[in-house]
């Protein structure tokens, strides 16, 4: 597998996250925020629950869990899990969870204080919707009982999360 210009920005986000409990990610299209980001969690000493990452549309969730579980060697289901309305396949291994944001605001009204979740991942957060706006909100209110958020663009000048330093920029 070749080497993603997200790959020289992942060591300083990831102490990043170790110290912080939020950060923005502004990477080209195409450097791996969706697919390498999330996987690289799932060692991390802080990283015990699962991880949500978050999608703008069903079809993107799906294959974007489709693809992380191939590259762990697996199928959706198992490490990494999928749910969208209508389609879901997660079990009770799974720990990294690839959602919609509207499947994420009904999770999080649900559950203010996310149990069980160590981090959650806005992917494409630059795709502003009432369900990414609501949730980025609501999961920045519970940031004291869930630990960690992440916002990737592919874009600095059109995110919605700026305002959440520090911002680590992978380039091509």
């Amino acid at each position: 597998m070749t080497a993603l210009p997200i790959h020289d920005v992942l060591p300083a986000l990831l102490a990043a996250l170790r110290t912080s409990s939020n950060t923005v990610l502004v990477a080209p299209p195409g450097a791996g925020k969706t697919t390498a980001v999330a996987p690289a969690l799932l060692d991390q000493p802080w990283c015990s629950g699962q991880i949500l990452l978050l999608s703008p549309r069903r079809l993107a969730a799906r294959a974007a869990a489709e693809r992380i579980a191939e590259m762990l060697g697996e199928q959706p289901g198992g490490t990494v899990g999928y749910a969208t309305r209508m389609d879901s396949k997660q079990s009770a291994r799974t720990r990294l969870l690839v959602l919609t944001e509207g499947i994420f605001v009904r999770r999080i009204q649900d559950d203010p204080e996310l149990t069980g979740i160590s981090a959650v991942l806005f992917d494409e957060v630059h795709e502003r919707s009432l369900d990414s706006d609501f949730g980025l909100a609501l999961a920045l209110d519970a940031q004291e009982a869930c630990a960690r958020t992440c916002a990737s663009c592919p874009c600095p000048q059109r995110s919605t999360a700026r305002a959440l330093p520090p911002c680590w920029a992978a380039r091509r």
